[in-house]
């Protein structure tokens, strides 16, 4: 085994005054990345070890499979039984929990800070020990396909968003949702998921984040102990996933469901996605989301469609860069009562029409300004925020760096950066507009047989 003992000096250094406290960084040897985010106000301490795999780097026809290993690693290995960790964070005083996205899978605890060996010693054993037993998955399947029972087939909105994002991406995986088509999830075997633990769970395609009351020298000390001996894995594949292909034609869809209880529309377009080293394409689209739909009662189209138009009785628009391939920029409408679906796409199109030709306003663009910056100040005491952001961000192939940077790259974007940013991606081309209202769905066609 790789001992970190036996290795050379890690490189541990100071990364300035970042949020709540100093941010420390070094990695052991066998390849586990570490952040340490010092905040000594109370003595708490969050664990969190994200994996640099997520549901978008699974093989085609097995989707669903990172978050069904997600649920299995709450199983047991040659020294812990099945739900002995969760039973032992919460006898002391803990919480603890897991999350699969696209591009990784994360496992996390927050507990009093003396307990971080404790919680430390049990993750670290689960990262290469896992023992899934021959019952263990054909139960945990079960459990992950009544989850998609109760969160996507039994709620309309969210089976109309897995249906958007389908059509929105062809080739990419984001296209696949995270939790997995049913019929693939049933095929799941406690084979495929072993070959994802082994191919995808080791040191060297991980991060770890420790954020609280601790010191940089306690946390490396307990990293070389558990996490330390671990054997890296000379197989961790690059992370080459399927491109979009440019979209030539808008794309459309209408979803009926009598569980609807108020129509609504949404549209997204294709959009970049924040970069390792260039962030500022990112940091404008962050910056025009805010203008067109952050807030409810000031931006622009709410402003528009809401108030002066009363087309719509709520408008939002959104984006989030953090993502390895090209993500998405949307807006969503709720159009007033008597207003309909096609009335209320007709005002979003004059709305949108109406800013790009107009630009941004100077005193409404200083005020998202001033906001972001409050909102990076209150960011500071959400300890458990920042380590999910460090984390997310260096999961995704970002540095520390990166992070860092985001602020002052946001402060340095410039009215002409949003717009130029707006009509590179608002293009209608590149968009696909969905209409989520209520009544019965057609049922689908009768497959016919082949001969």
């Amino acid at each position: 085994m790789l001992r970190a003992s036996l290795a050379a000096v890690f490189a541990v250094f100071a990364l300035g005054p970042a949020q709540a406290g100093p941010v420390s960084h070094f990695t052991l040897p066998n390849g586990l990345e570490a952040v340490v985010i010092e905040d000594h106000r109370a003595p708490v301490v969050v664990q969190m070890v994200w994996y640099k795999a997520g549901s978008a780097d699974e093989q085609r026809g097995k989707s669903g499979i990172a978050h069904y290993l997600e649920h299995l690693m709450f199983k047991g290995t040659d020294t812990m039984a099945a739900g002995e960790l969760s039973k032992t964070v919460a006898a002391n005083g803990g919480s603890d929990n897991a999350f699969t996205s696209y591009d990784y899978t994360a496992y996390h605890q927050r507990i009093a800070a003396d307990r971080l060996e404790l919680v430390m010693r049990m993750e670290a054993d689960r990262m290469r020990h896992l023992k899934i037993s021959p019952d263990d998955w054909r139960t945990e399947r079960q459990v992950i396909l009544e989850e998609r029972s109760q969160r996507i087939d039994s709620d309309p909105g969210a089976q109309f968003t897995e249906q958007a994002r389908a059509a929105q991406f062809l080739n990419s995986p984001y296209g696949t949702p995270v939790i997995g088509w049913r019929q693939e999830m049933e095929s799941l075997t406690r084979e495929d998921a072993l070959a994802w633990y082994h191919r995808y769970y080791a040191p060297n395609n991980a991060v770890l984040v420790v954020a609280g009351d601790v010191t940089p020298d306690q946390v490396q000390a307990l990293a070389e102990k558990y996490y330390g001996p671990l054997d890296p894995s000379p197989d961790i594949p690059p992370r080459i996933r399927a491109q979009e292909p440019p979209q030539l034609a808008a794309r459309r869809l209408e979803f009926h469901d009598d569980r609807v209880a108020q129509p609504y529309l949404i549209r997204t377009w294709l959009a970049p996605e924040r970069n390792p080293g260039d962030q500022k394409q990112a940091a404008a689209l962050t910056l025009l989301a805010a203008i067109l739909g952050g807030n409810a009662q000031t931006s622009v189209l709410p402003r528009k469609l809401v108030f002066d138009r009363g087309d719509a009785i709520y408008v939002s628009a959104g984006y989030d860069g953090m993502s390895i391939d090209r993500t998405t920029f949307g807006i969503s409408m709720m159009p007033a009562p008597d207003v309909s679906l096609p009335e209320a796409e007709k005002a979003l199109d004059e709305a949108l029409a109406e800013f790009l030709k107009e630009g941004v306003d100077p005193a409404q663009f200083e005020r998202i300004r001033a906001q972001i910056r409050a909102g990076q100040i209150y960011e500071k005491d959400n300890t458990q925020g920042l380590a999910q952001r460090y984390g997310e961000a260096l999961a995704s192939g970002f540095t520390i760096d990166d992070v860092q940077a985001w602020p002052d790259v946001l402060m340095s974007v410039t009215e002409a950066d949003v717009m130029a940013a707006a009509k590179a991606v608002l293009v209608p081309a590149a968009s696909v507009t969905g209409y989520v209202a209520k009544g019965t769905p057609e049922a689908p066609a009768a497959q016919e047989t082949a001969q």
